[in-house]
Parts: structure tokens; sequence; C-alpha cells
């Protein structure tokens, strides 16, 4: 049979055809903390990419260096398009800002509004472009917010 029509199904050739991360349409704004994450995410991605290279025959693992060159496409991507903004400060919610909010039943809670790349719920912190971060810009102390169904009220702008 010849070679031509074989079905090459092995993991590490559809790895090697990994789909690049989605870049988000947002404008990439990033904290001072956020850009150093990204900075460190693509100094982790070139050493990857040199790491894979370095083991010698790229064809005997391209899944590898296909995950390898992914990172390195997209964390170079993102460090390009970061725009550093620094925190307003002031009495109004902005990026950058930590927000303290009380709900109905008393609870509060403590929010940062970062950008998309490192924003992470579980540490509290929320993206900018997220439904609460959308909620409380612009909103100042006293102020109510409606998201999902529930309503806060800023207590607290850091």
């Amino acid at each position: 049979m010849s070679v031509a029509f074989t079905k090459e199904s092995d993991s590490e050739s559809v790895a090697a055809d990994l789909p690049d991360r989605p870049v988000s349409a947002h404008p990439n704004y990033v904290t001072a903390a956020g850009l150093a994450a990204i900075d460190a995410a693509l100094a982790t991605a070139r050493a990857a990419t040199t790491a894979a290279r370095a083991q010698g025959d790229i064809t005997s693992d391209r899944t590898a260096m296909a995950r390898a060159t992914r990172e390195l496409r997209y964390w170079s991507a993102r460090r390009a398009s970061a725009q550093l903004v620094e925190p307003a400060g002031g009495d109004t919610v902005t990026f950058g800002c930590t927000v303290t909010l009380e709900g109905g039943d008393g609870g509060r809670e403590v929010w940062r509004i970062t950008g998309e790349d490192e924003a992470d719920p579980a540490r509290g912190t929320v993206s900018y472009v997220a439904p609460l971060a959308r909620a409380l810009m612009g909103k100042s102390v006293g102020d109510a917010a409606k998201f999902g169904g529930r309503e806060v009220e800023i207590v607290e702008i850091g």
C-alpha cells in the first residue's frame, strides 16, 4: 500500500497543528503587575521554544515545539499590544483600583479590576471587561451596582 493512502493519526501529528490561542479584541490594558506577568510568560515561552529546538530532531517530538511556538506567538502578541494603565485613584471606580462591595446580606467582598490576562477571580481580580467590572466602572462610594441578578453597594475604593 502506498504511503499516500495511510492515515497519520498519531498524537504528535495532531498536536503539531495546534490552533493559536485566541487573542481578545478588547484593548490590552494591563496593570504594572500584569505587564510583569506577561514579560515572565514571554520569557518562559522563549525558553520553552529554545529547549524544544535544542532537543534535536524536531520531527521526533512535534508536540513540544508546537506548544512552545503557540505560547510564544500568544505572549508576543499580548506584549506587543499591552497598554500600561496606572490606577487613577480618586473617588470613582476605574481600571486598576480595588473595590470593596457589600451585598444585601451584609457580606463583603473585595475585587481588583485588572487586565484580561491577569484576572483570577479565585485571587480577587476581575477583568475590566467582566460584567462585574463593567457594572462598577465610574461609580462612587455609596453607589449601588447590579450584575448577575444581584445588587451590591460600593463601600470603599482603593
